[in-house]
């Protein structure tokens, strides 16, 4: 039987990342890659997102919200890996 390789990561993402379409481009970004997930704003001005799907997929989203869109300013991006379940919104959205 074979297996396809999935990977899941939880990521906060730091500096000038709220009110500058950040969520809508790792939104899109997401969709692009036919993850599932989603993204949001915390209170402390840094964006929070989950990502599952093709590792390779996964690699290409952080490689986009490591860039941001214009009008961004990332200063840090912290990922780690989470358990790959089945329980994360497909296709991958924003959420309030």
């Amino acid at each position: 039987m074979n297996r396809v390789a999935v990977l899941a990561v939880h990521v906060v993402v730091t500096g000038r990342v709220q009110g500058v379409g950040f969520r809508w481009h790792v939104r899109e970004a997401g969709r692009r890659e036919s993850l599932a997930g989603w993204v949001r704003n915390l209170p402390d001005g840094s964006v929070e997102l989950v990502a599952r799907g093709d590792p390779g997929g996964v690699e290409r989203l952080q490689a986009s919200v490591r860039m941001g869109p214009a009008g961004s300013r990332v200063e840090s991006v912290s990922v780690e890996p989470m358990q790959a379940d089945g329980s994360l919104p497909y296709p991958f959205t924003v959420i309030k």
